[in-house]
C-alpha cells in the first residue's frame, strides 16, 4: 500500500525541519487511535490509519473475523502495529470486549475511527419502500448505532478530550440513484454526529463525519451499478477526478489534531467538489 507522505498531505501541520536539525514532533505523537473498518489496503479506513500513524498516533485495529484477519494484517504490518482486535459489532458483547482490550493495553483513548457499514444485499438492492424491517434495522444497527455505542464506550477513556470520526456519503443528503437504503441510514449517522458533538463537547470530545466521494472499495462493491456512480463523479466533479484514500486520510488526521480544535459536529466533504454540483 502506498504510504501517506505526511508533510505533503498535511503541510506544516505535521513536521517541519529546520537548518539546525531541530524537528517539531508530529502533532499526534503519543495519541492512541482505534481504527474500525479496514477490510484491505484499498479501504478508506486504511488510508486514514496510515495518515494517523504518520502523524504520530499509535494504532489499534479491528478485524471482522478470521477470514478477514490476513487482509487486515497485510495493512497493519506496513503501519508497524501489532495491536489487532477481533470485532463484529453484530455480536453481543463484542464492542465491550474490544474496548476492554484497549483499556488493558493503553488505559485511555484519544481517537476513534468508525468506518463500517452493512445492509443485507436484498434490501440494499431494493427500493427504500421495499426494504424489510429486519434489513433496515440491521443496516441501522451496524452502520449507525454502532458508532453511537462506540462513542459511549470511548467517552470515559477520553479523559483529556478526543476525536470521534465516522464515514458518511453524499447519499445522506440527496437521493442518489441505487444508494437506496443506505441513504436514510447515513442521514441518521450524520444526525448522530451532531448529537454526539453537542453532548460530549463539554468534555472536549469532538465528533466529525467525513464524506468522501465514491470510491471503488470492497464496501462499495455491494451497491448496485456503483461503477456508474463513480464514472458520473469523475465526469461531473469540479476536479474531474476521484479522491484517493490518502486524501481522505489526510483530512482525518487533520481533524484529530489541535489545529482542528475549534471544529466539531460537521460533515466534511472530500470529493473533488462533487457535492456542490447540482
Amino acid at each position: 500500500m502506498r504510504q501517506v507522505d505526511a508533510r505533503r498531505a498535511l503541510g506544516s501541520v505535521i513536521i517541519r525541519r529546520y537548518g539546525d536539525g531541530m524537528t517539531i514532533p508530529a502533532p499526534l505523537k503519543g495519541k492512541k487511535a482505534l481504527i474500525v473498518g479496514i477490510a484491505n489496503d484499498k479501504s478508506i479506513a486504511a488510508g486514514c490509519a496510515a495518515a494517523l500513524r504518520e502523524a504520530g498516533a499509535e494504532l489499534a485495529v479491528t478485524y471482522l473475523n478470521e477470514k478477514a484477519e490476513k487482509h487486515v494484517r497485510a495493512v497493519t504490518d506496513t503501519l508497524g502495529t501489532d495491536f489487532l482486535i477481533p470485532l463484529d459489532v453484530r455480536e453481543p458483547g463484542a464492542l465491550e470486549r474490544c474496548f476492554a482490550a484497549v483499556i488493558e493495553r493503553w488505559g485511555k483513548l484519544d481517537i476513534l475511527l468508525h468506518s463500517i457499514a452493512f445492509a443485507p444485499r436484498a434490501d440494499l438492492h431494493a427500493r427504500v419502500i421495499d426494504s424489510s424491517r429486519d434489513g433496515f434495522l440491521q443496516a441501522m444497527d451496524v452502520s449507525c448505532h454502532s458508532f453511537i455505542r462506540m462513542a459511549k464506550l470511548a467517552e470515559p477513556l477520553m479523559r483529556d478530550g478526543g476525536t470521534l470520526l465516522t464515514v458518511s456519503f453524499y447519499g445522506a443528503e440527496k437521493a442518489v440513484e441505487n444508494y437506496n437504503l443506505m441513504g436514510p441510514v447515513k442521514a441518521a449517522l450524520e444526525s448522530s454526529v451532531r448529537a454526539i458533538a453537542a453532548e460530549l463537547g463539554p468534555k472536549n470530545i469532538r465528533a466529525h463525519a467525513i464524506s468522501p466521494g465514491p470510491l471503488l472499495t470492497r464496501a462499495a462493491s455491494g451497491i448496485d451499478r456503483f461503477d456508474e456512480l463513480v464514472e458520473r463523479a469523475k465526469e461531473r466533479s469540479p476536479g474531474r477526478r476521484l479522491v484517493t484514500i490518502e486524501e481522505i486520510g489526510a483530512l482525518a488526521a487533520f481533524l484529530a489534531t489541535d489545529a482542528a480544535a475549534g471544529m466539531t459536529g460537521g460533515v466534511h466533504y472530500v470529493d473533488a467538489g462533487y457535492n456542490i454540483v447540482g
